[in-house]
C-alpha cells in the first residue's frame, strides 16, 4: 500500500520475506528502490529498519505515512472456528484489546509480515490473519471484522530508500544518526546545535550500539533539507562535536 501510494499502480513490485531482504534487493540492484516501515504511532520504531540504516549505502529519498486499518480475515466466514491468529508482532500489539475481548482463546502467532500471515492463514482451517484489505483480496480470504485496531488514529511511517539523494522541495525532513561522548551533558551539547541555528528537531530516539559497553546510537529527525543554509550550519557544527554521525538523507516530508 505504501509502495502504491508513492509510485502508483504501474510500477513492477518485488515482494520480499523480510526487511533485510528488502534492503539487500535495493543494495544489489535487484530493485531500484526499497520501501520499509520505520515507525508506528502506537508501538514506536521498527528496530530492524533502524539497525539496517546504519550500514546501508542507500539514501532516504521519500517517506510515506499510512493510516493503519487492521482487519481480521480467514478462509471461513465465521469467527467461531478460529483457534489461531497470524500477523506481524506490531499488528498483534495494535489489536491486543480487540483480540482479548473477541478471540480470547485464540493463539497469537507472530510472522514476518501481514502479507505472509494472510498467505499462511489461507492454507489453514481454523486460522485467521490480521492485515489490510488488500491482503484478503490477494489471498482469497473473507473479512470477518473490519477496523479492529485499538487506536483508530494509528499511523505507520514508511521510508523509500534509493541510490540517490532527493533535492529540496521546500517542505523537507532530514534523518540522521549520531553517538555522544559518555560524559555529563554530551547529548544536550549535540542537540543544542539545532536550537542554536533555528532548526526544529521532530524526533529523538536511542538504540543500543550492541558493543556491550552500554553505548547508544541516537536517531534524529529534523525539519528542513541538509542543503538549507541553517540546516547545513547545524550539521557542520554537529560533525565537529559527535564521535560518529551519518546522515541518512533529506526528503520531502509526507503529507498526513
Amino acid at each position: 500500500m505504501a509502495l502504491g501510494k508513492q509510485f502508483g499502480a504501474a510500477v513492477e513490485t518485488l515482494p520480499c520475506a523480510s526487511i533485510d531482504e528488502v534492503f539487500r534487493a535495493a543494495e544489489t540492484g535487484g530493485a531500484q528502490y526499497a520501501v520499509v516501515p520505520v515507525e508506528n504511532s502506537t508501538d514506536g520504531a521498527i528496530g530492524r529498519t533502524l539497525d539496517l540504516l546504519l550500514a546501508t549505502p542507500l539514501r532516504i529519498c521519500a517517506e510515506v505515512v499510512l493510516r493503519v486499518q487492521q482487519n481480521l480475515m480467514a478462509k471461513r466466514p465465521s469467527m467461531k472456528s478460529i483457534r489461531k491468529v497470524y500477523s506481524h508482532p506490531q499488528s498483534l500489539a495494535q489489536c491486543h484489546g480487540w483480540l482479548a475481548q473477541n478471540l480470547p482463546g485464540a493463539r497469537r502467532v507472530p510472522l514476518a509480515s501481514n502479507a505472509e500471515a494472510a498467505r499462511v492463514a489461507a492454507k489453514e482451517a481454523g486460522a485467521a490473519a490480521i492485515g489490510p484489505e488488500i491482503a484478503a483480496v490477494r489471498y482469497g480470504l473473507k473479512l470477518l471484522a473490519r477496523a479492529i485496531e485499538d487506536d483508530p488514529k494509528n499511523r505507520t511511517r514508511f521510508l523509500v530508500l534509493g541510490p540517490h539523494a532527493a533535492g529540496a522541495s521546500g517542505s523537507d525532513r532530514t534523518s540522521l544518526v549520531m553517538t555522544a561522548h559518555n560524559k555529563p551533558g554530551s547529548l544536550h551539547d549535540l542537540i543544542a546545535s539545532f536550537a542554536a541555528h533555528g532548526v526544529s528537531m521532530t524526533r529523538l530516539e536511542s538504540r543500543p550500539a550492541r558493543t556491550g559497553q552500554w553505548e547508544y546510537y541516537f536517531y534524529v529527525d529534523i525539519d528542513g533539507h541538509q542543503d538549507d543554509p541553517k540546516v547545513a550550519r547545524a550539521l557542520a557544527e554537529l560533525r565537529d562535536k559527535a564521535p560518529f554521525l551519518k546522515i541518512f538523507g533529506s526528503y520531502p516530508a509526507a503529507v498526513l
